[in-house]
């Protein structure tokens, strides 16, 4: 299923932090995002800062006066889409199992954290598949309008302003597609009563790992997700080395259960990569490339 954003429906879903840090600010400067826009707030929002930050957070405030500048100049002629689909699943090991016939393959942890901890694999929270009932997995991409990238060529400083919000509009479409999911097309959460800050906080039930969280930090399985989504229907189409274009795009697997949280696989071992690799029906040397950051020295 398809779904189409204005730019004005997803502003709210804005995480500031992340357009911030983009500028080299600190996550405290981002706050600016949270204040009321009149003028007697965001004087007041200036004060609180010590003296000698007062002109880092002037430059805060007026980057953030831009940046709703240029989302109001956006909205007129520019959208963000979403495409996601819900599979039948069940796990069988470190894979998953879509619809009985897509095998997604998994990562596990390999270094313990912890005495006792357990290592952990994103396939531990969908049922196995030996207990015979279904379970389900979402699949999810979002991307903004091509057009939008290609904007200001000829002048640096609003093509960086652009491209930035424009990776922020699509993990926004994200979160709304999410909300939505959790909500109405899937349903797991109908009761789900949450503000945009407790949103931003991750305060719901289930997790949402995009290709490149440390979670799954394999890019090429965003063939195998175009496989089953057809990105392609909302603008993306993936390079030979399965980054996506627009840039400024997202996309990643929908989890339910209620226990399900974010991790990092971290380092693995040649063991793991050699069982990968042939569960993902590549070569080593493919999947080296691949997990080069994941490999233990």
């Amino acid at each position: 299923m398809t779904i189409t954003y204005r730019i004005h429906e997803l502003t709210d879903y804005i995480n500031w932090i992340y357009f911030f840090h983009a500028w080299g600010f600190q996550p405290r400067f981002a706050e600016i995002g949270n204040v009321h826009g009149c003028d007697a707030c965001r004087a007041m929002w200036l004060t609180d800062f010590p003296v000698e930050d007062r002109p880092k957070a002037a430059e805060a405030m007026q980057l953030f006066k831009e940046a709703q500048r240029m989302l109001w100049q956006l909205d007129e002629d520019y959208k963000v889409h979403g495409v996601f689909r819900l599979c039948k699943a069940n796990s069988k090991g470190d894979n998953l199992i879509l619809d009985d016939e897509t095998v997604f393959p998994l990562l596990r942890q390999q270094t313990v954290k912890k005495p006792g901890a357990p290592c952990l694999c994103l396939s531990d929270f969908v049922r196995p598949m030996e207990q015979g009932v279904a379970d389900t997995v979402g699949l999810f991409a979002t991307t903004v309008d091509q057009e939008m990238e290609e904007l200001y060529e000829n002048d640096p400083y609003k093509r960086m302003l652009v491209h930035v919000l424009a990776e922020r509009l699509a993990e926004a479409a994200a979160e709304r597609l999410h909300e939505q999911v959790r909500k109405e097309f899937w349903g797991y959460a109908k009761d789900e009563r949450l503000t945009i800050p407790q949103l931003l906080k991750e305060e719901y039930q289930g997790i949402r790992p995009a290709v490149g969280y440390p979670s799954l930090p394999d890019q090429s399985v965003t063939f195998l997700l175009d496989e089953l989504l057809d990105m392609k229907q909302i603008g993306i189409h993936l390079t030979e080395n399965g980054m996506m274009d627009p840039r400024a795009s997202v996309c990643g697997l929908m989890f339910a259960h209620p226990q399900s949280h974010y991790f990092a696989v971290g380092k693995i071992g040649e063991d793991q990569l050699a069982d990968y690799a042939s569960r993902r029906g590549k070569s080593l040397e493919e999947m080296r490339k691949f997990l080069a950051a994941n490999l233990s020295e």
